[in-house]
């Protein structure tokens, strides 16, 4: 499978994934070129609490209100990514990436992030991958690149967004959602 690796890329994690990181892991791809590859993963919680991290942030953020774990690289910094609540809007502090989808900068003033969003996320940390590196992951299948609606990116309930994102694809890949790592116990 050759897949153009781009910005607004939706990544599913493959079944052999087993490394306590990306297990189950929705992925979603925010930067892409000759130098490699960086997304978020959308569906971990974070174990730091949003508001003691990012005091205000609490209330701005879409259900659930809770800070993100968006991989494994540079935990301490963190992303946030948002949906204007108008589309012919472009908020300060905001800049565009794909379908309506942006990053915010976190030192906007919570005075104008409140209430110009419709969604907003915040992750600690990101994914990255050096060059050539998600191609060969793909080929080998520890990911798989998956179509899934943009509300995939804010979506409410991240313990089974996994699942759910699989079980829309079509054929064997659509099957994967029934995987279970413990098949001898069913």
């Amino acid at each position: 499978m050759s897949a153009v690796i781009r910005p607004g890329l939706l990544l599913a994690a493959g079944v052999g994934v087993s490394d306590g990181v990306f297990d189950q892991t929705v992925c979603l791809i925010l930067d892409a070129d000759a130098n490699g590859a960086l997304g978020v993963v959308l569906n971990r919680l974070s174990a730091y609490d949003l508001e003691a991290v990012l005091p205000g942030w609490g209330p701005l953020v879409t259900f659930p209100e809770l800070l993100f774990d968006g991989g494994p690289v540079s935990p301490e910094g963190a992303i946030c990514l948002a949906e204007p609540a108008r589309a012919d809007e472009e908020p300060p502090g905001w800049r565009p990436l794909f379908d309506g989808i942006g990053l915010l900068h976190l030192d906007t003033p919570l005075e104008i992030v409140a209430g110009a969003y419709r969604s907003l996320r915040i992750y600690a940390g990101y994914a990255g991958w050096g060059p050539g590196q998600l191609e060969r992951e793909l080929e080998d299948h520890y990911w798989h690149v998956v179509t899934s609606p943009v509300s995939a990116v804010f979506d409410a309930d991240p313990s089974t967004l996994w699942r759910r994102v699989l079980r829309r694809q079509r054929g064997e890949l659509g099957l994967l959602s029934t995987w279970t790592p413990t098949p001898e116990l069913n």
